[in-house]
């Protein structure tokens, strides 16, 4: 399931992309890929390669971490669903995992928020005692 601001978004792709796939007619290999290489071998799906080498230019114009990798996105998508409250079922099934025990220990890494949210429910706590 996606929020309704990325099925907008993934219709005006697909709406984008049938405009392409018209124009190119039998050229294009239609196997269905909801993004596919439209130059050198159209429909066939992008390669990583070329989706990590766009992503590091783009990093490093902007002086972002360069060793940042479309994989990377995974973990922060990931920490942010936790950091937003989605419960760990959630996230798991999003994720594709079998058990909560790789969620848990591969991608939920404790945000600056979470530890600060922490920090201020733990003192909110004590603050009774003292």
């Amino acid at each position: 399931m996606v929020s309704k601001v990325v099925s907008d978004i993934l219709k005006k792709h697909k709406e984008e992309q049938e405009k392409l796939i018209k124009h190119l007619g039998d050229s294009y290999c239609n196997y269905g890929y909801v993004f596919s290489n439209f130059n050198r071998h159209p429909g066939y799906p992008i390669l990583i390669k070329f989706v990590e080498s766009r992503m590091a230019r783009l990093l490093k114009k902007t002086k972002l971490n360069p060793v940042l990798t479309p994989h990377s996105l995974r973990h922060t998508h990931t920490s942010l669903l936790a950091e937003a409250g989605v419960k760990l079922e959630e996230i798991k099934d999003r994720l594709g995992h079998e058990d909560d025990e790789v969620t848990e220990r591969i991608y939920l890494h404790v945000t600056k928020v979470m530890k600060t949210e922490a920090a201020d429910k733990f003192s909110k706590h004590m603050g009774g005692l003292i």
